[in-house]
C-alpha cells in the first residue's frame, strides 16, 4: 500500500483533516513554546495575506461574469434584493438568539468590576475610529475615490460596488462586451489556479494564527473570562441547530453534509480568523453544488459585505456581558433598543477588515449606558471568539447562497446531492 493511500485511508489527505490536525498542533506550540509566538504569528499573517491579495480581483471577476451572463436585468436586483431581506431576517435571528441565552446564562453576573478601575490603555484607536461608523459614512463609503483604490485597499463593498457598475455596462452592451468577458472569464480561471496553489499553505497558516493567540493570551490570562467563551460557543453551536438547521431542512439542503463538504474551509477560517481567507474556493464549491454562477457571483459576496450572522451574535453577546460585568442590569426596552442599534451598526463595518472591536465601541457609545471602557475587559478573549463567530459567517453564507438559489430556481439539486453524498 502505498503512502498516499495510507494517508487516505486514515483521512490525512484530507484537506480539513490536515487544518485540523494544523490547528491542534499550534494549540501545543503555543502553550509549550510561548517564546515562539512572533514566528508563528508570521506564518498566519503571511498564509491571510497571500490570500487577501487576490480577494478583490476574484470578487470583481465573480460578480461581472455572472451579472453580465445574466440577459435579464430585472433578476438581478430581484436577486439582491431576496438577499439582503434573507441577510437582514437571519441577523435579527442571531441578535435575539444571543441576547436570551447571555441574558439566561449571565456570564458576566460574577465579575463585579468598577468601570472607574478599568485601564483604557491601548483604546484609543478603537474609540476614535468608532465614531466613524454611522449611517452617513457608511453611504459615503461604499463609493471608493478611484477604482484603484478599492482593490488597493482591499475593500470588499467598494469592489462590489465598482463590479456592479462594470457587470451592468457590459450587460447593456451585450456582444460588443464579449472580448472583454472574455478576459475576465480567462483572469478568473487564473486567479484560481494560484489559490489552489496559495491553499496549500494553509494548514501552517492555521498553525501558525491558533498558536499565536495560545501564545499571546494564554489559558492563565483567559481564565476570568473562560465562562464568556463558553456561552459563546455553546451560543454558535445553538445558532447552528436552531436557526440553520430549520432553514436548510426548509429547502431540502442537508446542513450537516454541507458543514462537511466545506469542512475545510471552517477549520482554516476556525485557525485564522479571516472569512477572507476562504471566499475564492468558497466560490467554486458552491458552484460544483450546482449554484448557478451568477447567483453565486452576487449573493456570496453581499453575505460577506452584509450577512455576518456570528458576528451579529458577538455584538450582542458580548454588549450584555460587559454590562453585567459593571453591574448594569439593562431593562428589556434597552435591550430592544440596543438590538435596533445593532442592526444599522453591524453594517457599519461591513467591508473593514478586523472591524468587530470598532463596530463594538460604535455600538456601546451609542447606548449611553454602558461605558466604552468596559471593552477593555474582552480584548483579551476576543481573538477566541472570533474563532467561533467567523466559521457561523462562512456557514451562514454557504446557506444563504443555496436557498436563494434554489429560490431562483438556479439550484440544480441533482448536482447537489450527487455532491453531497461522500
Amino acid at each position: 500500500m502505498t503512502t498516499l493511500a495510507v494517508r487516505r485511508r486514515i483521512g490525512l489527505a484530507d484537506p480539513a483533516s490536515q487544518i485540523i490536525i494544523a490547528v491542534l498542533a499550534g494549540i501545543a506550540a503555543g502553550i509549550l513554546v510561548p517564546q515562539a509566538a512572533e514566528v508563528m504569528k508570521l506564518l498566519g499573517d503571511l498564509f491571510i495575506r497571500l490570500v487577501r491579495m487576490f480577494v478583490g480581483l476574484i470578487i470583481f471577476c465573480t460578480v461581472v461574469h455572472g451579472i453580465a451572463s445574466v440577459r435579464q436585468a430585472g433578476r438581478v436586483g430581484r436577486v439582491v434584493v431576496r438577499a439582503l431581506i434573507y441577510f437582514e431576517l437571519v441577523t435579527t435571528l442571531a441578535l435575539i438568539l444571543a441576547m436570551i441565552v447571555i441574558n439566561l446564562t449571565g456570564p458576566g453576573r460574577a465579575m463585579h468590576l468598577d468601570p472607574a478601575s478599568l485601564s483604557t490603555a491601548g483604546l484609543e484607536t478603537y474609540v476614535r475610529d468608532s465614531h466613524h461608523v454611522n449611517a452617513i459614512d457608511f453611504l459615503l463609503h461604499l463609493v471608493p475615490t478611484s477604482v484603484v483604490g478599492a482593490f488597493a485597499e482591499g475593500d470588499i463593498l467598494q469592489v462590489l460596488v465598482v463590479s456592479l457598475f462594470f457587470a451592468f455596462a457590459a450587460q447593456a452592451l451585450g456582444e460588443k462586451a464579449a472580448p472583454a468577458m472574455a478576459l475576465v472569464d480567462t483572469l478568473s480561471k487564473i486567479l484560481f489556479k494560484i489559490i489552489g496553489y496559495v491553499m496549500l499553505t494553509a494548514p501552517l497558516g492555521a498553525f501558525g494564527a491558533i498558536g499565536y493567540t495560545v501564545a499571546r493570551f494564554g489559558a492563565a490570562t483567559l481564565l476570568p473570562l473562560l465562562n464568556l467563551a463558553l456561552v459563546f460557543y455553546g451560543l454558535c453551536g445553538l445558532f447552528v441547530l436552531i436557526v440553520l438547521w430549520p432553514i436548510a431542512a426548509w429547502n431540502r439542503i442537508p446542513l450537516f453534509r454541507l458543514i462537511r463538504y466545506i469542512g475545510a474551509e471552517l477549520a482554516t477560517v476556525f485557525g485564522t480568523s479571516s472569512s477572507e481567507s476562504v471566499l475564492p474556493q468558497l466560490v467554486g464549491k458552491l458552484e460544483r453544488l450546482g449554484a448557478d454562477e451568477a447567483v453565486v457571483g452576487l449573493v456570496l459576496p453581499t453575505g460577506y459585505a452584509f450577512n455576518h450572522d456570528g458576528t451579529c451574535m458577538y455584538f450582542a453577546a458580548v454588549s450584555v456581558f460587559l454590562a453585567q460585568a459593571v453591574g448594569i442590569e439593562m431593562s428589556l426596552w434597552q435591550q430592544l433598543g440596543l438590538l435596533g442599534i445593532m442592526l444599522l451598526t453591524s453594517k457599519g463595518g461591513a467591508g473593514v477588515a478586523g472591524s468587530a472591536i470598532v463596530v463594538l465601541a460604535s455600538t456601546i457609545a451609542a447606548t449611553g449606558i454602558i461605558p466604552v471602557g468596559t471593552i477593555a475587559i474582552i480584548l483579551g478573549v476576543h481573538r477566541i471568539l472570533s474563532s467561533a463567530m467567523v466559521p457561523v459567517n462562512v456557514l451562514g453564507n454557504a446557506l444563504a447562497t443555496l436557498v436563494l438559489a434554489k429560490a431562483e430556481g438556479a439550484l440544480d439539486e441533482v448536482k447537489l446531492r450527487q455532491a453531497l453524498l461522500f
